[in-house]
């Protein structure tokens, strides 16, 4: 990672940026650019802290050789982005890397004690020590948000001067400087004192800081910040409550994650060539026109003939039936999800395929019939995967889900026609459950009674976070859909133990609709944990069964019970009910829905109603 220029670069006799001399601040990988340290989150170096750069400035310093080109044309249309690229690589090859700038701009020195700005503590070129005591200087603890995603400094002059009259003046205008210490008495906010020289307030402690209406009390609201973009980014009050939080919490920053699997016709790479001029190609229904386009596009031999561009242009239409539908978004990523299980079940033999095919997907030699009595079917080997994960926007204070994704804020000031992502290739195995016996079981009174306790405080939860609660997503909350996805972590779990993954590096794909009760466990990393066919022997039906029955056996004592199987909430918002880090949750980069929609009980049953677990017959209730 690199700060940004202090001018703009000048530009070499063919009009590219040449190499900077700007000091590195540290190194993180390329998927941790989407995932931990994208665009808009804070970052710490050693003592320093810093804001990743937006895509305005970064498009101006990612170098088509360090942040080539990757395409997934059914993900580029959901997001409406004609292609994604790779961040740059931070390592010691790489010559720009990411771009940062210092925040928060607030910084203390622990020898005198003085809280002012970065700059006015003169320190010396490339370093972050106090120009006087020459000691290593602390970024600011604590910072602002709102929940439209701006960021700002905390007010440290009008917490200290709170209790003075704050319409005689304004912050900086009393004469005085900034102090911060600490008493050293308690670990708590009690123990951090903030003072100023002036004399006219007294010294007072950060306790109380992070109450929900703190900053409210003060008449302070968001004024729209947002330092990723530099100081020529546009500012205009927002006027939302502004909120005080930790630099490192988790809360300042939450990526915005769209992914899609490579499924056939789309995963030759046949599309890849006509990428950029897909928008317009699409546009033409008719041969012959497509024939022309082609002709004015490429002055030499196509890329991709003629039959096989119909080809992707059909089945582009057939997930895209009604362009004029306002809810055509939405729609696409269902139909995304859609033609994924359908292909899963369908497969794509191997031996039918060309090497270069991403996506491979056989049925067990085994029997299938071993499976019946747990109600599970279809199990297939995905031998061949690749997922495409971008990274579309991030929110603050608010976490998304699968369900919504509340006021987010975009990566860029301008439109731009790409997005950051990962390119990330793997295995996997894709199961489904029996309908008849599914239907059966999720129409019970004490089934239905359990989801819908879940639904009402997920429900609950997306109303408080929608700008307009009557227009706010529903609830993805189903009885196939929480026992599809307890079933996910319970099978995670257990394969991490008996195949040798660590739990992080796998992770699930949901399928559940009226008419999808399907699920994907698959090993997509760019790590060493990556496809050596582990994964896929464990969806032979001999070792499946043994799998499946071995993980509701485990799932059927946690450490926490009797708490929590008799649990009547739990989880974020009361949306879990028996579930918790001892039993079925997983490292968040496994989960599609943030560890929410949990419930051990449909899988096992309770103790007062054993009958109301899908698989209470596998431990003979």
């Amino acid at each position: 990672m690199t700060p940004p220029p202090a001018r703009r670069r000048r530009t070499g006799a063919n009009g590219a940026a040449p190499a900077h001399n700007l000091p590195r601040r540290g190194e993180v990988r390329r998927a941790q650019a989407i995932t931990t340290y994208g665009v808009g989150s804070l970052i710490a170096v050693d003592h320093e802290s810093f804001v990743v750069s937006g895509l305005d400035e970064a498009d101006r310093s990612w170098s088509p050789d360090e942040s080539p080109r990757i395409h997934e044309r059914r993900l580029a249309r959901v997001l409406g982005v004609d292609y994604f690229r790779l961040p740059p690589a931070s390592d010691d090859t790489s010559k720009d890397g990411l771009r940062v700038r210092r925040f928060p701009v607030m910084h203390s020195c622990p020898e005198c004690t003085e809280l002012q700005r970065y700059r006015d503590f003169n320190p010396p070129a490339g370093r972050s020590v106090c120009g006087t005591c020459e000691v290593d200087l602390v970024p600011s603890r604590f910072v602002v948000a709102c929940e439209d995603g701006h960021l700002g400094e905390f007010p440290y002059w009008q917490w200290v001067h709170r209790s003075t009259d704050r319409g005689a003046t304004t912050a900086g205008q009393c004469g005085g400087k900034l102090k911060l210490r600490s008493s050293g008495r308690t670990a708590s906010l009690r123990s951090i004192l903030v003072s100023c020289t002036c004399e006219r307030a007294p010294e007072v402690s950060m306790e109380g800081s992070f109450r929900r209406n703190a900053l409210k009390d003060l008449g302070l609201t968001c004024r729209g910040p947002r330092p990723w973009l530099g100081t020529s980014a546009p500012t205009k009050d927002c006027g939302l409550p502004l909120r005080t939080l930790q630099r490192g919490s988790s809360a300042v920053w939450q990526p915005v994650l769209k992914s899609a699997l490579s499924i056939p016709p789309w995963s030759d790479g046949r599309a890849d060539p006509l990428a950029e001029h897909w928008a317009k190609l699409r546009k033409y229904t008719d041969r012959s026109a497509v024939g022309a386009f082609l002709d004015a596009v490429f002055d030499e031999e196509w890329p991709v003939s003629l039959d096989e561009v119909m080809e992707l242009l059909d089945a582009e239409r057939e997930e895209d039936p009604d362009p004029e539908d306002e809810a055509v978004p939405d729609q696409r990523y269902r139909a995304l999800r859609n033609k994924e299980y359908e292909r899963l079940r369908a497969g794509n033999d191997e031996r039918e395929r060309s090497r270069d095919e991403q996506f491979v997907c056989e049925s067990p030699l085994g029997d299938q019939s071993v499976l019946d009595p747990l109600g599970v079917t279809g199990p297939m080997l995905v031998k061949k995967l690749r997922e495409v994960r971008a990274l579309k926007a991030f929110t603050r204070l608010a976490q998304p889900d699968a369900a919504t994704e509340p006021k987010e804020m975009p990566l860029s000031d301008t439109p731009l026609r790409w997005l950051p992502a990962m390119e990330v290739r793997g295995e996997g195995v894709f199961l489904r459950l029996d309908e008849d016996r599914l239907g059966t079981w999720e129409k019970a009174p004490a089934v239905a009674a359990r989801i819908e306790r879940m639904r009402t405080a997920h429900q609950r939860m997306l109303d408080q976070r929608a700008d307009d609660p009557s227009r706010s997503v529903p609830s993805p909350a189903t009885p196939r859909m929480v026992l599809l996805h307890t079933l996910a972590h319970v099978l995670v779990n257990e394969w991490s133990l008996k195949a040798g993954y660590p739990a992080a590096a796998l992770r699930e794909r949901l399928y559940a609709a009226d008419d999808m009760a399907g699920m994907l466990v698959y090993t997509a990393t760019s790590d060493s944990a990556g496809s050596l066919g582990g994964l896929v022997a464990q969806g032979e039906p001999e070792t499946l069964d043994s799998a499946i029955r071995s993980a509701v056996q485990r799932a059927e004592w946690c450490s926490s019970d009797p708490l929590c199987v008799e649990s009547e909430a739990s989880g974020t918002g009361g949306t879990n009910l028996a579930a918790c880090h001892a039993c079925v949750m997983l490292p968040e980069t496994s989960c599609e829905h943030n560890n929410t929609l949990l419930d051990r009980a449909l899988l096992i049953g309770t103790p007062d109603d054993p009958h109301v677990g899908f698989f209470a017959h596998v431990l003979g209730c």
